[in-house]
């Protein structure tokens, strides 16, 4: 489905700008972008994957993973095909790295009315754009977002952050929360692994963060590429920098795509990025794709155990009505539902 595109400016020739993401294309009649998802025709930069959804499933919260925003509840998760980082450790290559000039697109057609429907009638709070990049399917997101603003859901970005001011300005209205992937802690591990650069990411951030966008972040950890002590303390201080209250989920790396000869992330080097965000002042540190405990929130002051995890679920909460520690007091940062 055909959908002219957003945020692009036109140039001499036919050519295009797109200004979407910080790879900020020039983009030739005939050619796409980076995402191989936002093509040129005549002058006219079109998005390719308007509705075209290769994803579309209830989640709980807990697995975008946002801990903190409306905890154990259920999010309507949408993705369509494209993303503009080229990853060699993506999990969803299959459907986020597109051929150049695949002439077929995958996914089935659906209207954003149609997703606000399906969303409610499934019991979920929120509509999450994730699996891929949500940044390259903005225009339907938006379109999403704000029917879905009008019935009461909130909206959730899962995104890498490769984004521009100008897509942050255009999203920010219409979303709640997000979960920005910040890969490394060096430009040269931005180029070499991911094809993008670190900057845009940080600005990201601190941009949600002022926009009052609930935040937290996560830092996949590989061996041998972003798991020494410098790495997790630049990652770890930025965020403390903006807020020492956002949440940091460390995840643990499993061999995939072009990285499988990389062992998975060792349970030391995962805790000895767990101690130095604690030592960088961050409040709340997670481990991800570890089951030893790692994942419960515990009240930053007094350390009593606020949420309790079994996977993805919540299986005990000690908030009550106050959405405060009922041992010190100490509020509870986060957004709650009234049912938890």
């Amino acid at each position: 489905m055909l959908h002219e595109a957003i945020l692009y400016e036109k140039m001499d020739g036919e050519e295009v700008r797109c200004h979407l993401c910080a790879h900020r294309c020039l983009i030739k009649p005939g050619k796409r972008g980076t995402c191989r998802v936002r093509e040129n025709r005549g002058g006219i930069l079109y998005s390719l994957v308007y509705g075209r959804l290769v994803a579309e499933n209830v989640d709980p919260i807990e697995k975008k993973p946002l801990y903190h925003f409306q905890p154990g509840s259920l999010s309507y998760s949408i993705a369509t095909a494209g993303c503009n980082l080229s990853c060699s450790h993506c999990q969803n290559y299959e459907i986020s790295l597109l051929a150049p000039r695949s002439e077929t697109i995958p996914g089935r057609t659906r209207q954003a009315g149609d997703i606000v429907e399906q969303a409610l009638r499934s019991g979920c709070r929120s509509i999450s754009y994730t699996y891929t990049e949500p940044t390259i399917f903005m225009e339907f997101a938006l379109d999403c977002g704000r029917m879905a603003a009008e019935r009461g859901l909130t909206n959730v970005f899962v995104t890498n952050g490769f984004m521009t001011p100008e897509a942050i300005q255009a999203i920010t209205p219409v979303l709640d929360a997000a979960n920005v992937d910040l890969k490394g802690a060096t430009e040269d591990h931005y180029r070499k692994v991911c094809g993008a650069s670190l900057e845009p990411v940080l600005d990201t951030i601190r941009s949600l963060y002022q926009a009052g966008v609930w935040l937290e972040v996560t830092t996949l950890l590989i061996p041998g590429l972003n798991d020494d002590e410098t790495s997790i303390s630049r990652i770890s201080e930025f965020i403390a920098s903006v807020d020492p209250l956002i949440p940091w989920h460390i995840s643990r790396f499993f061999p995939v795509y072009r990285m499988k000869d990389r062992p998975p992330t060792d349970t030391e080097s995962l805790k000895r990025a767990e101690r130095a965000g604690m030592e960088a002042g961050l409040k709340y540190v997670y481990l991800g794709n570890v089951h030893d405990g790692a994942d419960q929130t515990k009240c930053h002051h007094c350390g009593h155990v606020l949420l309790e995890r079994s996977g993805f679920s919540i299986t005990e909460s000690s908030l009550g009505n106050t959405g405060a520690c009922p041992e010190c007091g100490t509020p509870f940062h986060g957004v709650l539902t009234e049912d938890l």
